[in-house]
């Protein structure tokens, strides 16, 4: 009954996670769950009130399908007022959520057998949608030394007849690092030679720490941003995971298909959501930095914590709110690999957290410290204790 497209697809590993984490929850276990990417914060009071407003004035019929006006309009003199990149609202698509996003990419760019070039660890949804797509991902190394910051000679090596597109995500999910302009410029140069197109996911670039400013890949030049599309939204910056609103800045004639292809799939976003998006754009900014200082305060902890733990090596994360331990120290006798490794430390420590082999780096554990500092210091001590009865 099935497609072959439906049976080849996989399940998020990160929601597979976190639904056995809330399971086991829901049948009274005190679960500390560390591996879904979702901040643990409220969304900001000005946020919801601005929703309720809607709601009040009976803002709940259909949008234009890629977004009302003014929150395009938000959108791209953001981008501009931050990487001096100008866009039209004609360039710019509001979807439901930034996955929503780069599902529309990959459905309109890509043709019967491309190819996509994706740096490992990955986001796990992006091999997943580039084969829904009918495209092919092809997977291009990067080194743990080099904190896994895609090398341009490398890039080249892996580049083929069939190759059409290179994702970028900066800063990482799983890794947390980000890209400065001069390891941009040199990836980017590599893309241009041979006619790539870029797509930039920049969801967490609100999210970065030690002074680190955010530079997007689309601001280079001229014909970088005439190959990019980038994606953003207010997801993790704004702890608006459940209000599902995403958008992409891009060439306009791509922008277009996008909307076409929105238009027979979900139309528009929620109206609501909508004009919540906006005043997370032009609100208040001060609950994103008292959300930023203390995932900061949390990242320093739990990468201290770490180090201290038999068979763990962590670095610290530059920016999003993940840390990506490196503990094929534990692998062998104990455990077979990082599935093995999660799903012990799920059942005997009642600590959720993500194999790296989902990310296609079986030798690490993602971790998120999107939750409470005492829950950190809890699941730590969990852990500790797990390993050494094992």
């Amino acid at each position: 009954m099935l497609s072959e497209r439906a049976r080849r697809l996989r399940p998020s590993p990160t929601l597979a996670i976190d639904s056995r984490a809330k399971a086991l929850k829901a049948q009274g276990v005190d679960v500390i769950n560390l591996g879904v990417g979702e901040p643990d914060f409220d969304t900001p009071e000005h946020i919801k009130e601005a929703a309720r407003r809607a709601i009040r004035d009976g803002f709940t019929k259909y949008t234009p399908v890629g977004g009302i006006l003014a929150l395009k309009e938000a959108i791209a003199e953001t981008f501009q007022a931050e990487q001096g990149v100008h866009y039209t609202p004609q360039q710019v698509l509001v979807s439901c959520g930034a996955k929503h996003s780069l599902y529309n990419i990959f459905q309109v760019l890509l043709q019967e057998g491309d190819e996509v070039l994706i740096p490992i660890p990955y986001w796990v949804s992006y091999p997943e949608q580039v084969a829904l797509a009918g495209g092919r991902p092809v997977f291009v190394p990067t080194a743990r030394e080099e904190g896994f910051r895609l090398e341009p000679q490398v890039l080249r090596e892996h580049i083929g007849p069939r190759v059409k597109a290179l994702v970028l995500n900066y800063p990482s999910n799983p890794t947390g690092l980000t890209y400065d302009r001069a390891a941009l410029e040199a990836v980017a140069q590599v893309a241009l030679e041979h006619g790539l197109v870029i797509i930039s996911d920049e969801i967490y670039e609100k999210l970065l720490y030690d002074g680190l400013s955010h530079v997007s890949i689309a601001s280079l030049g001229p014909e970088l941003r005439e190959k990019t599309v980038v994606v953003n939204g207010v997801s993790k910056a704004y702890a608006m995971t459940g209000w599902r609103i995403g958008w992409a800045l891009g060439p306009e004639e791509l922008i277009k298909a996008m909307t076409a292809l929105q238009s027979q799939s979900t139309s528009n976003p929620t109206s609501i959501a909508q004009v919540a998006a906006l005043e997370a754009l032009r609100g208040p900014q001060e609950p994103l930095q008292q959300m930023l200082r203390e995932f900061d305060a949390r990242r320093r902890y739990l990468v201290e914590a770490l180090n201290a733990l038999e068979g763990f090596r962590c670095s610290l994360p530059q920016g999003a709110f993940y840390v990506f331990p490196h503990t094929q120290a534990l692998y062998g006798e104990r455990f077979s690999g990082s599935e093995e490794l999660a799903l012990y430390l799920l059942e005997q420590a009642r600590v959720a957290l993500v194999p790296g082999a989902a990310f296609g780096a079986d030798g690490h554990l993602r971790l998120s410290y999107a939750t409470a500092l005492e829950e950190l210091k809890r699941a730590v001590q969990r852990i500790a204790e797990a390993l050494r009865a094992c």
